[in-house]
């Protein structure tokens, strides 16, 4: 799990993002397309076209974290709103990162075998 503080409000970035943006691509997206301080402490979280890819930028303090996953099968769970941000609990972010509907908790898939 992402070290975060339980203060840290977290939010989700709608609609899709270019995934090669890196940290300080993703910051300016937060400073200027959502309006946001991307160094105040907050997760921004930013999903990719496709729906198998999310990256998550913070700043903890000490400088900017980003944390990616891709799923093997499947998609992450995404509002359908196109523009702004929707806010997150951290049990909902949580979900998220399980690859579980954070609105109806659920697993969307889980592999069988490894071959």
């Amino acid at each position: 799990m992402i070290p975060v503080a339980a203060s840290a409000r977290i939010w989700i970035a709608t609609g899709h993002t270019d995934m090669r943006k890196g940290m300080n691509g993703l910051a300016l997206l937060v400073q200027e397309g959502l309006g946001r301080d991307p160094f105040a402490g907050d997760v921004f979280v930013f999903r990719g076209r496709a729906g198998s890819l999310i990256k998550a930028l913070w700043h903890d303090g000490i400088g900017l974290s980003l944390y990616a996953k891709r799923l093997d099968r499947g998609r992450f769970v995404w509002p359908v709103t196109v523009d702004g941000v929707v806010a997150l609990s951290a049990a909902q972010m949580s979900y998220l990162l399980e690859a579980i509907d954070w609105r109806n908790p659920q697993h969307t898939w889980r592999p069988q075998s490894a071959g």
